[in-house]
């Protein structure tokens, strides 16, 4: 969601003849985030978000595109891939592939409440069983096999203690994701990027409503607790620290399973999934401080902050719900 790739109103305007969006009126660059380049688009039949992507290549986005439309045309709040009139929904943009989708309304909260968090879980859930007859399938990219291949890239970056926290997290990592009860959870399209930011809520009115989840592009086919244990790493913590704030983790677990119950290999294997998830975080956010790419408006993720959740996570064990 950083500026990247610089792109024009004269970009824009023609870029717009491609689909049935009405009249250009402006582009706006959306300064956050460090995978793709975002751009809030006015148009006179709505508002939209333009990305081009800076990673993934054409023949990986499928996946991230009908995963959206699936999701969208089954009522989940997400953001609905533009078609064109060629009836396809990717495209290309100087040279890279792009889409359109839809702007949802609200904006993300940076201290989630209770029913800011009961909100969120239950609609995950919800997008969980909308999203298993999804025709298209991908394998979570940011999975284990990444994690294995990119930590060895990070490790000279970090001290003996921090290697001993990376080499430890590592042989978890391998050791439960290669076992037969973690590929027996249940599993299907999930979200991998479910922090705070990536949740809009509406406040306009006396209701809290859900202005939808945003920025599918680390979405894959993996255990549902993992896409859940992203969530809480970030929903449900001291930021100071990295220590669960118990009240809310429980919200948050409650509020889900009342849409789909937890198993008992899912109860068992959650404290390593905890750790699983930080440990994806603390080697990507050390990946882009250290070895960064250009960018207009790019700012780096403190990696030290999933550090501390990893070791946090190593010292106190949680249990999910009963």
């Amino acid at each position: 969601m950083a500026v990247f790739t610089l792109i024009s109103e004269a970009d824009a305007q023609a870029f717009l003849k491609n689909y049935d969006l009405g009249a250009f009126k402006s582009l706006t660059g959306i300064a956050a985030g460090i995978e793709n380049t975002n751009y809030f688009l006015e148009t006179s039949k709505g508002s939209f978000v333009l990305t081009i992507f800076e990673v993934l290549k054409a023949h990986e986005l499928p996946f991230y595109i009908e995963l959206m439309h699936h999701l969208a045309s089954r009522g989940m709040p997400v953001p609905q891939p533009q078609t064109q009139h060629s009836g396809k929904r990717l495209a290309s943009l100087h040279n890279k592939p792009t889409a359109i989708v839809s702007k949802l309304s609200g904006n993300w909260v940076p201290a989630p409440t209770p029913e800011h968090c009961k909100l969120a879980a239950q609609t995950l859930a919800q997008c969980h069983l909308a999203g298993v007859d999804t025709p298209i399938k991908q394998a979570n990219l940011r999975g284990s096999a990444w994690r294995q291949a990119t930590a060895p890239k990070v490790m000279p970056f970090l001290n003996a203690s921090q290697q001993k926290l990376m080499l430890d997290a590592l042989k978890e990592d391998l050791l439960i994701c290669q076992s037969s009860q973690w590929q027996a959870l249940p599993s299907g399209p999930a979200h991998c990027d479910l922090f705070r930011d990536n949740v809009l809520f509406d406040s306009s009115g006396s209701i809290l409503k859900m202005g939808g989840f945003i920025d599918f592009y680390f979405a894959g086919v993996e255990a549902f607790i993992f896409d859940i244990a992203v969530a809480i790493n970030d929903w449900c913590i001291d930021r100071s620290t990295g220590v669960l704030n118990q009240d809310l983790v429980n919200t948050w677990l409650r509020a889900y399973s009342e849409v789909r119950s937890f198993t008992p290999e899912e109860k068992n294997l959650w404290p390593a999934t905890l750790r699983i998830a930080a440990l994806r975080f603390w080697v990507s956010r050390l990946y882009d401080f250290h070895m960064p790419r250009a960018a207009e408006t790019l700012k780096p993720h403190d990696p030290t902050h999933f550090e501390r959740i990893l070791a946090c996570r190593f010292d106190f064990e949680p249990t999910l719900l009963n």
